[in-house]
């Protein structure tokens, strides 16, 4: 209140100064309207201030009103962009499952292609047909003659070749024989042989000549492992017991601790060996036995010594193939169904043997008829 006092001037009523108020001065008035315009002009430069504040405060209140509907909007924009992005995603995601079934599908398709495809290469490609053949366990029966020879180990080739219907193997006896046929490529063989026979009752077959190419191994990597619980037992005698009966007696002497056995877990007989291999269900049952490496059992009314050797088997590691062609061997194939199997192969038989025809002397023949199959054997020349 006392800058309202302040601002105003206190002039003597009439009759003030009857009352006893003191008498004001000219001076006095003049510097009361002195401190007023002071009070006047600080005010009116408060005002510019304050005016000056609402100015700015107005023109940050429109900035920041603008820069609200600028941000709503972008807000709007980013969330329609994002609708969009949502639903391009979704239709995405349904087109990429769309793919991936029909996807799966092809694959189903293919796989199917593959098997069937697999089961006809089966018999027209050798090399296709090496894996399906079946295995074949095989004992080493080699004669070590020194140190040196220890790791090496002789192949006897025995390949098997997938022969199709209509089509036949012929070996010569000289290689030169089978080289002329397989230039000449196409023959016209005779099936109608007889003077009497005339010339439009005469049949006659082409067949095609080719020569045959076959797989032989050409490296052999064989990884041993020695086991710790097995025993090879040969030189068994050579008896009328039954295998069974020979198994239950080794196994039975065997069993026993008194002769240095143990626990049998099982026994094998070896048909293409003769051999036995027995398995106990222990370690430190094998080694001493292996360590004899002699024993003697009694086997029906005899004893016999019988060798003890460690169990060794082996799995092939590495297995290489060169492409070889039989020098006296010619496949004949298009030899269509029109005689029995036996007379067709009588046919071929005389019709290449004769060195009018540029063939020669017949060693083996083998035919299959239209719509069987058969597998051709072929072992090492002993030439």
């Amino acid at each position: 209140m006392d800058a309202e006092e302040d601002s105003f001037i206190r002039l003597p009523s009439p009759g003030s100064l009857e009352d006893g108020f003191p008498e004001v001065t000219p001076e006095q008035v003049q510097q009361q309207i002195e401190c007023c315009k002071e009070l006047c002009s600080a005010l009116e430069q408060e005002h510019v201030k304050l005016q000056m504040a609402k100015e700015a405060v107005e023109q940050k209140t429109r900035e920041l009103r603008k820069e609200g509907e600028l941000l709503h909007k972008s807000i709007e924009q980013q969330m329609s962009l994002n609708r969009d992005e949502d639903r391009s995603c979704q239709v995405g995601i349904f087109l990429a499952k769309d793919e991936m079934n029909r996807l799966r599908q092809e694959k189903q398709v293919l796989k199917k292609e593959l098997e069937e495809v697999k089961k006809r290469v089966l018999w027209e490609d050798p090399v296709m047909m090496l894996p399906a053949l079946p295995e074949k366990k095989m004992v080493f029966k080699g004669l070590v003659t020194n140190k040196d020879n220890m790791n090496k180990l002789m192949l006897t080739p025995l390949i098997r070749y997938p022969l199709l219907g209509g089509s036949a193997l012929i070996t010569f006896e000289k290689a030169e024989v089978a080289q002329r046929i397989i230039e000449v490529k196409e023959h016209v063989v005779e099936l109608s042989y007889g003077e009497d026979v005339e010339e439009l009752d005469r049949c006659r077959v082409r067949v095609q000549a080719a020569p045959v190419d076959i797989l032989l191994p050409s490296a052999l990597e064989i990884g041993l492992t020695r086991s710790s619980r097995s025993i090879l037992v040969s030189d068994l005698p050579s008896l009328a017991v039954p295998e069974e009966a020979l198994l239950d007696k080794l196994e039975l002497f065997f069993s026993k601790t008194k002769n240095g056995g143990g626990e049998v877990e099982s026994r094998e007989f070896l048909d293409d060996s003769g051999q036995v291999v027995l398995t106990f269900a222990e370690d430190g049952v094998a080694e001493p036995l292996i360590a004899r490496g002699h024993i003697q059992v009694l086997i029906g009314k005899g004893r016999y010594e019988l060798k003890i050797s460690p169990c060794v088997s082996g799995d092939i590691t590495n297995l290489q193939f060169q492409p070889s062609r039989c020098p006296r061997t010619v496949l004949l194939s298009g030899i269509p169904d029109v005689l029995g199997e036996e007379p067709m192969r009588d046919a071929l038989e005389i019709h290449f043997q004769k060195a009018s025809r540029g063939g020669g002397e017949v060693d083996a023949l083998a035919y299959v008829p239209v719509g069987q199959h058969g597998v051709a054997v072929f072992t090492e020349d002993a030439d």
